[in-house]
């Protein structure tokens, strides 16, 4: 297979999810040399221990990343360990609430705002500096197909990821002069494990029944096609792409 990513030092917020440490092997199998970051440390190192088991370069670093320090930190890190950073896929993020916008708690919009939105911007903010150190990179942030449409009872959620896709744009044409691409993935439901634990609620379970008649293949993306999809974003396969939301869905927001 050829290595889309061979030396390349990646960085992933949210590497110990579901998306994101399937995207961990993918990328380490593309030969990326990967820093893993995320708030649950059981999570993230067995996502970093995994690609090291399976021949791959990582590092596990902890981070939270409502803290602004915590991300000038793991940069700062990546960067005295690895020497450089080329790319970064900022992928950590909270669901919605499930709640009318009229019951949600002014603390679940400004958490979800903070973890789904802010930290993308800071993130940003301190990568683009790292990346110009060593001639350029990209970025690829975690937005959603609710970056594009809404559904009820996410009001929160759907904000925040149309934050994203327009913060994408911002940073795109920002820094797409400098060598530095943006771009956001948008996913449609993943088959996670935390979607097979909402599927045991007799009222999620016939939510994603209607969100799966609307997905034209006829079921959900695993992870490991979000994170084919992210590689060949941060590869120079994708060298003129820059500023797009491109839908991992298969077809849903076509439909």
């Amino acid at each position: 297979m050829e290595k889309m990513l061979n030396g390349k030092v990646i960085l992933l917020t949210g590497g110990g999810g579901g998306i994101g440490s399937a995207a961990c092997a993918v990328l380490a199998e593309h030969g990326a040399r990967l820093v893993v970051s995320d708030i649950d440390e059981t999570a993230g190192e067995r996502a970093a221990e995994s690609v090291r088991s399976a021949g791959g370069e990582a590092i596990f670093l902890a981070a939270d990343l409502e803290s602004e320090a915590a991300i000038t930190r793991l940069v700062d890190e990546t960067l005295a360990y690895y020497g450089r950073l080329d790319g970064a896929f900022n992928n950590a993020g909270v669901e919605q609430s499930n709640v009318p916008l009229t019951e949600l708690r002014l603390e679940q919009w400004e958490r979800a705002l903070r973890i789904d939105l802010t930290a993308v911007f800071l993130c940003i903010k301190h990568q683009v500096p790292a990346m110009m150190r060593s001639g350029g990179g990209a970025i690829v942030n975690t937005a959603s197909g609710l970056g594009q449409i809404a559904i009820a009872n996410a009001a929160e959620y759907v904000s925040a990821k149309h934050g994203v896709v327009g913060l994408t744009r911002a940073a795109a044409v920002e820094f797409g002069a400098r060598n530095v691409r943006v771009n956001s993935v948008l996913p449609g439901i993943v088959e996670t494990d935390l979607i097979s634990r909402l599927a045991e609620q007799p009222e999620f379970k016939a939510f994603l029944g209607r969100a799966k008649d609307r997905h034209v293949m006829g079921r959900f993306p695993t992870p490991r096609e979000i994170g084919e999809a992210v590689a060949w974003l941060l590869s120079d396969h994708a060298s003129f792409i820059n500023g797009a939301a491109m839908p991992v869905d298969g077809g849903y927001l076509v439909n």
